[in-house]
Parts: structure tokens; sequence; C-alpha cells
């Protein structure tokens, strides 16, 4: 086989994992999401037994939605390294925010229903640790998309001088990180933040009205409160399509470009999308509408996938160059593809399983 051919079967397994690495964080936004944004409700919780209840309602699937997280990191490490390496430097404070908010959230899980004299305080850690990986994470992908401040260098060079070792054998040029500890924090990133917490909030409102019985106080409470999110949602959808074709050629480029009218379909569908989940939730066909809002976010996430392409993180790395040799993306295809089907199909029956409604004094006597 050539370098031709090796380096075309290399770009479309570096394509395949690209592809794999929007799915594994869309379920997670999709399925832990929705628990994210009723542990933000909770923050609101008029009494400890309400938290206690929207805890229970999650009891079965919480951990197995964060496992796309994990299934995403790994992907990361497996197939676009530069990518991952990178990330723990320029994103170190708020990865290390959103990981004690998981752990906190984890936590609170097994010793709220077993605390008597803390369990209020478990009950607040569990809706803080749902806030903070939240607006954290948001932050993140803020920052993603305005690129690692990266710059080509020696590596080692100085650490191999200091013991002797002829520097001149060692100077393949690596890109390494060259920013500092707080580049990631800029008006752009606190706002994807903040919309980040409004998206979770409009998917767990819809997640407890499509979890609880009609007429019990939570459903009624999440109705309102999805009333009002909905509105907030749809502002911050505008906002931020506005503010990122202001600041980013390579969208803008793309968005008012030979296709523009493919961009204009898909944002009247989003639309229609967003319409069908309003309706939905109005006639009180919870389930429904919460299908048609996460039909939203995969539309939107899809949208952002596809403007970055083919860039793995905007305006530093493209696909290929961020991806593993040939040889070591393939091994990695080889025995890692599989999984994906089996999670989605343990995920699926998890659902299931777990599908019924609850009330909120059920709920709380086994939370």
């Amino acid at each position: 086989m050539d370098i031709l051919s090796i380096g075309r079967i290399a770009g479309t397994l570096s394509t395949w994992w690209w592809l794999l690495l929007s799915l594994a964080f869309f379920l997670y936004i999709a399925t832990d999401g929705t628990d994210l944004g009723a542990g933000i409700f909770a923050l609101f919780s008029k009494d400890e037994e309400e938290r206690g209840a929207i805890m229970a309602s999650m009891a079965g699937m919480w951990d197995g939605n964060e496992s796309w997280l994990v299934v995403a990191g790994g992907v990361l490490f497996g197939a676009f390294p530069l990518v991952y390496g990178s990330a723990f430097n320029y994103l170190m404070i708020p990865l290390m925010f959103a990981l004690w908010g998981i752990i906190a959230r984890a936590v609170a899980f097994e010793f709220h229903i077993h605390a008597k004299k803390s369990k209020r305080f478990w009950g607040w850690a569990f809706a803080v640790g749902s806030l903070f990986p939240t607006f954290f994470a948001g932050v993140a992908l803020g920052a993603t998309l305005q690129g690692f401040p990266m710059k080509s260098g020696l590596a080692m060079q100085s650490a191999l001088a200091a013991h002797g070792v002829n520097v001149h054998d060692y100077m393949t040029p690596v890109m390494h990180f060259s920013g500092g500890i707080l580049d990631f924090l800029t008006p752009f990133s606190i706002w994807t933040g903040v919309g980040a917490v409004i998206a979770a909030s409009l998917a767990g409102g819809l997640y407890l009205c499509a979890r609880f019985i009609p007429g019990d106080p939570i459903h009624e409470r999440a109705r309102s409160w999805t009333n009002v999110v909905s509105l907030l949602a749809l502002a911050a959808i505008v906002i931020t399509l506005i503010w990122s074709y202001a600041i980013f050629p390579w969208a803008s480029a793309k968005w008012t470009g030979s296709d523009w009218w493919v961009w204009l379909i898909w944002f009247v569908i989003v639309l229609i999308f967003a319409f069908k989940s309003s309706t939905n939730h109005s006639a009180r066909r919870d389930f429904s509408a919460m299908m048609w809002g996460i039909g939203v976010v995969a539309l939107l996430w899809a949208a952002m996938w596809a403007t970055i392409f083919p860039y793995v993180v905007p305006n530093t790395w493209t696909i290929v160059q961020a991806a593993n040799p040939a040889d070591s993306i393939a091994v990695f295809t080889l025995f890692m593809t599989g999984f994906f089907p089996i999670m989605i199909m343990y995920n699926w029956y998890q659902i299931w399983v777990f599908r019924g409604r609850f009330s909120k004094k059920m709920a709380y006597g086994a939370h």
C-alpha cells in the first residue's frame, strides 16, 4: 500500500472518529443534560421533599447517562491526543469546577437517601453540583470555539540540554500550549456558560413534566418553569448566532457563502422543532414535547459541528492534523467502534425500564 492510500485511509478514519466524538458529546448533552437541568430546577425547590423526589426520578439513569462523557473523553484521548492534551492546559479551571460539580452531585445521590440531619446539605450539593458542570462546560465550549493558544516549538529542548543531551538529536517541532491560565475567560465564553444553563433548565423542565404525574406539585411547577425558560432559550439561540457571526470569520463565511440557503432551511427546521415542542407542551403531551426539544438540540449541535468542519478546534487543528497516526487510529477503530451501538442499546433499555411517572410523595419515599 502506497503512502497516498495510507493517507486517504487515515483521513477517512479521522473523520469517522470526529463524527463519533460529536455523537458522544450529543448523547451526553441529550441524556445527562435533562438530569442537570432538573438539578438546576431543584435550586429553587421549596422543600427538601421536592429535591428528594427529583433525585429519585433519575436514580436509575443518571450514572448511565454520564458514561457518555467518559466515552467522549476516551475518543479524544485515543483519536485526537493533541486536542486532549492541550484541552487540559487551556481549560483546566472550567473543567476542574465541572468535575467537582459532577463529584458533588454523585456523592449527594448516594448520601441523601441515608442522611437524617444532613439531608438538606446533600440536597443543596445535588442542586449546586448540577449547576456547576452545566455552566463551566458551556464556558469550556465557548473557549474552544475561540481556538486554543498554541505555538510550534522544540519539545523538551531546555530540559534535555540541562541533562547533557545533545538537543540537535531531538529537534522535532511540536505544537504546544502557549497561553495563560485565564485565557479561556472571555465575554463570549461566559455567555455560552449562561446559555448552557438556560438550555439545560429548559431540558430539565421538560424532563420533569414527562416524569411526574399531571397535577402533581412538581409537574405543575415544572410546566410554569418551562413556559418561562423556553422564551429565554429562544433568545439565547438568537444572541449566540449573532455573536458567533460577528466574531468568528470561519462561521460567517459558511453561513453567508454560496450554500447560505442550506443554513436558512436548517434554521427554519430548528424553529419548527421548537414550535412543535411548545405546542406539545401546551397540550400536555409531555414526552413528545421533551423529544421535540431534544430534536432542537440535535439540529443545533449538528449545525455547529458542520460549521467548524474541517476543524476539531477552530483555527487550531484540522481533523487530520489532530488525529493519531494511521496505524494507531486503525487499531483504535477496530477495537472501540463496537462500543457505541452497545451503549446506545443499554441507554435505551435503561430509559425503557424506568419510563414510569412519579408523584412527589411516591418518589421521595424512595429517596
